[in-house]
């Protein structure tokens, strides 16, 4: 029995055309042939596509094992700064509308964050947010957001349950001081933030937020910290070209004015010169 690049047998190719009749008539035999063997060869690199899959899945689990001491090493120096971690988020362009005011109050108190893949990178990761022990927000000491995938291709997340402190629950406040609006579909803004992203598991495949934390900041979060105050500078270009506006025109009116004043001496001349004659 024929079989393909991987093992299974090859399949029966049989390419089918239209009549003069409209009815479907086969190819001929030497056209069929070569499908079959253009099929064949497809086989082969399919089998060499997954083989290539599975040993670039072993190289990226090696290298993760190498980076894991660096990126702990990497959270122990982070340590010593503080408000690090809220800071990177906020100046992240796609998550800082996802963080309100008293959200940034709160996640002041993050410590550290770790993504960490499962050993088959391809069925999954999570991310850890630890939260400094006695906070006056949150009484977990990690909270952990899981995101998964079956043997059958099916998503799915799970999230760690938060446990408040008395009066600090900021989903519940954030539902109580939501507006209403004038919409008859929609009772209330709906504006998702960072905790209710961390507490939705409904739609795991389609968790920007998760790739963003996993493929962007986790990678190098320095880049974010660092990100300058571009407010401050553009106030400051501004300002800047206001003042020399302001000296351009000040300029401009002393000039008009040394104008009238040699003017005025020319006059003065011709006036003594008529006077003598």
């Amino acid at each position: 029995m024929a079989t393909n690049g991987s093992g299974s047998p090859a399949k029966k190719i049989k390419k089918m055309e239209l009549g003069s009749n409209g009815e479907a008539t086969e190819e001929d035999p030497e056209t069929q042939k070569t499908l079959e063997e253009i099929d064949k060869c497809q086989n082969e690199i399919d089998a060499l596509n997954e083989k290539a899959s599975e040993e670039i899945l072993g190289i990226e689990r090696n290298y993760n094992r190498l980076k894991k001491p660096h990126f702990e090493k990497r959270n122990d120096i982070i340590k010593k700064i503080p408000n690090f971690w809220v800071t990177t988020f906020v100046n992240h362009p796609q998550l800082s509308p996802l963080i309100d005011d008293e959200e940034v109050d709160c996640l002041q108190y993050i410590t550290k964050i770790e993504v960490e893949d499962f050993e088959n990178i391809k069925f999954g990761f999570k991310i850890n947010f630890y939260f400094e022990e006695g906070n006056p927000y949150i009484e977990n000491e990690v909270l952990t957001k899981e995101f998964s995938m079956g043997n059958n291709g099916e998503h799915k997340s799970t999230s760690t349950t938060i446990s408040w402190k008395k009066d600090q629950n900021l989903c519940q406040k954030k539902k109580k001081d939501a507006k209403p609006t004038n919409s008859r579909k929609r009772g209330f803004e709906e504006q998702k933030k960072f905790f209710d992203w961390f507490a939705d598991n409904e739609d795991p495949q389609g968790d920007d937020i998760a790739d963003i934390i996993k493929d962007d900041i986790w990678p190098n979060p320095l880049q974010y910290y660092l990100v300058p105050d571009v407010d401050g500078d553009e106030n400051g270009m501004e300002d800047e070209g206001e003042s020399e506006g302001e000296e351009g025109e000040g300029g401009d009116d002393d000039d008009i004015g040394d104008e009238e004043e040699i003017e005025g001496e020319e006059g003065d001349e011709g006036e003594e010169g008529e006077e003598d004659e």
